[in-house]
């Protein structure tokens, strides 16, 4: 490839070498190999299924830390709320209130959606907020009709100089309505932290946002700082990062040429939420929670996941004790051959590990050596819940190019929908991945693993995307929970369907879970 003097400037601009982008035009022309799923990870295969009495012993084990313990909640954020309100974005583009009555638009359309959001409007929380500011802009006069009233609040949702909601980050749209006042994704999340991560009176959360964005999270951390710490007797720390220039990669044309946009200049896009492994490399505590915006409940059902979030946690310092128990042990040389076989016991009861084929035939120092190289990594704990048809990825056994077999989290963009055994696999899996994760990060002197060092370059993914009217493709770096954690050791847990309860559409906010009881 043959890069002009501009364009090496504008490489190096984001942060990136000239070898970089040549490595990711190599991986477009090349393609991204396809996992290989082995079988669905299942109860008593790859996924544990705690007893109540283990689950107490966890909760007990976590609520007795030592006090100097370093906990945070990292919490990706960055996403504008564009594609929450989609079909309300479609339904301002195509209806037309001089022909048909809404009710007629949704019949003739078959829009289900639309039909539900109108029925229920009074019960999204920001229905006050939205009514009252268009009613002072109408005289009653230009509202005479049902339709017209709800023309208007829809236009006032989402007009750019009214509530804008469609433009504003997720985090800070309005998801719960406590009768008095309204609560965003982002103030549950500090509730959230008071319930489960916090040691010594004290929370630290870390939200990856869009640089944009950043001011606006600041001025309403401002906003109800002192309340919620009022209400919960705990003092938050509160950071922020944004994905960095040089995780961007280049987009390329359909024949995997540089893309160029009508000024001439390269077209870099984000790499996606794999971009934030580094992100989370950057932060330092013990344990880490990671947990999605907007995946959040009620106040008064936090307990529910305070409970779960302390059994995972609890389960990860317990395996992790173990853990650092053995890599001592194995760095200092002194196990014989029985010690030897009872750690590799424990890898494959506790940590669902698979040894190679031919491990019992090797010698003594080589079995030492292997079992070294696997425990000695990044730990993660992750919370599972029943397959009920949401989109996304599941816990599998994946084999690698070497052939071992690892538990993986796999998206369904990862495996070659051509292959039926392949699809089979993937459309049978019992669980589904909610992004309910605990993190231990530090080795068993204390020090942090660098996360970068345990990326699956292999797992990216390629995508077929729009710009300027063109069609490109684009590049993403292996996901933060895929390939961005593929060579930690993992652990799944079945954890309550309850604990999961993601607002992806706006009609998400009917759902019981975010419909405040008084």
């Amino acid at each position: 490839m043959n890069f002009t003097k501009e364009d090496i400037q504008e490489i190096e601009a984001h942060g990136l070498t000239k070898a970089q982008v040549e490595e990711q035009l190599s991986i477009f022309k090349n393609g991204v190999p396809n996992v290989r799923l082995i079988a669905a990870a299942t109860v008593g295969d790859g996924i544990q299924q705690l007893s109540e009495d283990k689950e107490v012993a966890y909760i007990q084990r976590y609520e007795h830390i030592d006090t100097d313990v370093e906990l945070l909640k990292f919490i990706p954020a960055s996403g504008a709320a564009t594609r929450m309100f989609k079909t309300i974005y479609q339904f301002l583009e195509d209806y037309d209130s001089k022909q048909e009555s809404i009710d007629a638009f949704v019949t003739r359309t078959d829009n289900e959606e639309m039909r539900r959001f109108f029925e229920n409007l009074e019960n999204f929380p920001f229905y006050d907020e939205i009514r009252n500011s268009f009613q002072e802009n109408h005289s009653k006069s230009d509202l005479k009709t049902d339709d017209q009233v709800r023309l208007a609040f829809v236009q006032k949702m989402m007009d750019e100089d009214g509530a804008n909601f469609g433009n504003r980050p997720k985090g800070l749209l309005p998801f719960h309505n406590y009768e008095s006042y309204l609560v965003t994704a982002f103030e549950e999340h500090l509730y959230e932290a008071a319930a489960y991560a916090e040691n010594r009176n004290r929370a630290k959360l870390h939200f990856t946002v869009s640089p944009e964005h950043e001011e606006a999270f600041k001025k309403q951390f401002e906003t109800i700082h002192s309340a919620v710490s009022g209400e919960t007797d705990v003092n938050f720390n509160v950071t922020y990062s944004s994905q960095k220039p040089e995780t961007d990669t280049v987009a390329v044309t359909e024949d995997n040429e540089l893309y160029r946009k009508p000024n001439g200049k390269l077209l870099f896009r984000p790499g996606g939420h794999g971009a934030l492994i580094e992100n989370l490399n950057d932060v330092d505590a013990d344990l880490i929670f990671v947990k999605n915006i907007d995946n959040v409940l009620t106040k008064d059902n936090i307990h529910i996941l305070s409970r779960n979030k302390k059994i995972l946690a609890g389960l990860l310092l317990e395996l992790q004790g173990e853990a650092f128990k053995f890599t001592k042990a194995l760095k200092e040389d002194t196990l014989n051959e029985d010690k030897v076989q009872e750690i590799a016991e424990f890898l494959e009861r506790d940590f669902s590990v698979k040894l190679s084929d031919g491990y019992k035939s090797l010698d003594l120092a080589a079995k030492k050596q292997q079992l070294l190289k696997i425990l000695d990594r990044p730990l993660r704990v992750c919370g599972m819940v029943k397959n009920e048809g949401e989109p996304g990825g599941g816990p599998f056994w994946v084999a690698n190019k070497e052939g071992n077999v690892s538990l993986q989290i796999i998206e369904s963009a990862q495996i070659e929908k051509n292959d039926k055994e392949q699809s089979e696999i993937f459309q049978n899996s019992t669980h589904f991945n909610p992004v309910d994760i605990v993190c231990g990060v530090r080795n068993y002197k204390g020090e942090k693993y660098k996360l970068t060092d345990y990326v699956d370059p292999d797992l990216a993914f390629i995508a077929s995307k729009t710009a300027d009217g063109n069609k490109i493709k684009a590049l993403e770096l292996p996901g933060l929970w895929n390939g961005g954690m593929a060579f930690w050791n993992t652990i799944f847990v079945e954890v309550p369907l309850e604990t999961f309860n993601p607002v992806k559409t706006v009609n998400d906010l009917l759902k019981t879970a975010h419909q405040v009881q008084l």
